[in-house]
């Protein structure tokens, strides 16, 4: 059997199974430790249940997120951007670094260019130090890019190189993580449920073993991984083999994640900004000699992929990703990874993403052109899934 197929047959899926490596994962599900799976609701995958596409270019630089200060037309900026596929899983752990050096001084007002997930809780996080905020952004939500995430807690998905990082940033990373963690589960349980839990499956017809090889196969970028830092708030795993579960394939590996529902999400960091004084003002920026014409002396750049252009940032790399959304379906609330394709059930629609053959899918892809074909290509892969199966429940 070749690689292709290894990884055809659902090993690349277990990258989306949770924090730890999938081969992490798979050493864990020896212990019984979870119930039985419950009644799943099948996904309706049809190509015309299709509402839109949306495609998300992930800023991505090697040394991991730009963190740093300097001197821009005699204002401090504070760098806030640069988070691969960790923005939303990393926004408050990395908003508190840089509201700590834009406060070093005490300032009374602070600007904040961007208003996507890093702009929103740096604002918030800038008001709770003190600060008078204004966001400015040409763009807001639904339009910022942040609104096509796929939604999950992800804090080291595309986050850096393991070679190109600092001795230092996987303490960093863990601290921001950390940080983040117990802010996202402060709004667990809020009306709407802006955050919660659900169960995600990985699933393959090929026992463990060799899903641990196939999976190893797959990573060829060199993509830094440290979810063993923070094992001890990571929910364990465990492997359901066959006739223990409902899913037509040979065995599932289940665990918990945390997911975003980001337009709830959105609609309630907008709205707590602006009830604590907040101000969002529609402004361009071209190049960084623009950000003199700020009142405010100190500023917190949270623009993204949009740095690269601003702040002539070559390091910065986009990872293209499309989304298919279908129509949202009651109790539909898990999410999967069948073959090289992976669904999210959340409550504004069900995301379905290919991942790719490999990791390098979508790297340095710039092209932000929805591929229709590709998002039907998707829903029929998971239509094979589902196609004659009877359901518990």
């Amino acid at each position: 059997m070749d690689r292709r197929h290894f990884i055809r047959q659902g090993a690349l899926g277990l990258a989306a199974a949770g924090l730890a490596r999938p081969s992490d994962l798979l050493a864990q599900a020896t212990q019984p430790i979870f119930d039985p799976i419950g009644p799943i609701v099948p996904v309706r995958a049809l190509p015309d249940r299709i509402f839109r596409i949306t495609v998300c270019l992930r800023p991505f630089r090697a040394t991991g997120p730009r963190l740093d200060s300097e001197q821009v037309a005699r204002k401090l900026v504070v760098h806030n951007y640069g988070h691969g596929g960790s923005g939303w899983s990393l926004s408050w752990g990395s908003a508190t670094i840089a509201v700590g050096k834009a406060m070093a001084n005490s300032p009374k007002e602070i600007a904040v260019i961007g208003a996507g997930a890093l702009g929103l809780t740096a604002a918030l996080t800038a008001q709770r130090a003190g600060a008078k905020v204004t966001i400015y952004a040409k763009e807001r939500f639904p339009h910022v890019r942040s609104a096509r995430a796929t939604g999950s807690w992800t804090p080291d998905s595309r986050v850096a190189m393991a070679n190109a990082v600092r001795p230092d940033f996987a303490a960093a990373w863990s601290g921001m993580t950390r940080d983040s963690y117990a802010m996202w589960q402060s709004y667990v349980g809020l009306p709407g449920d802006p955050i919660e839990w659900n169960d995600r499956y990985t699933l393959s017809d090929l026992p463990p073993d060799q899903m641990r090889a196939a999976y190893r196969a797959t990573e060829v970028m060199g993509f830094a991984h440290y979810g063993e830092q923070v094992a001890d708030i990571t929910p364990r795993s465990q492997i359901f083999e066959p006739g223990t579960h409902p899913f037509a394939t040979r065995c599932a590996l289940r665990n918990s994640q945390m997911m975003f529902n980001v337009a709830n999400l959105a609609h309630l960091l907008t709205a707590d900004f602006l009830a604590a004084g907040g101000r969002i003002e529609t402004a361009e920026f071209h190049h960084p000699s623009d950000l003199g014409r700020l009142k405010e002396k100190v500023i917190i750049n949270c623009t993204g992929y949009g740095a690269r252009a601003l702040f002539r940032d070559e390091s910065g790399v986009p990872v293209r990703g499309q989304i298919a959304w279908l129509l949202p379906q009651a109790g539909l609330n898990y999410g999967f990874v069948y073959k090289t394709v992976s669904v999210l059930g959340r409550r504004d629609g069900i995301v379905v993403q290919d991942l790719g053959i490999d990791d390098r899918f979508g790297f340095n892809e710039a092209n932000e052109t929805p591929d229709r074909a590709a998002a039907d290509a998707s829903v029929r892969t998971i239509a094979e899934l589902f196609a004659g199966r009877a359901f518990a429940g």
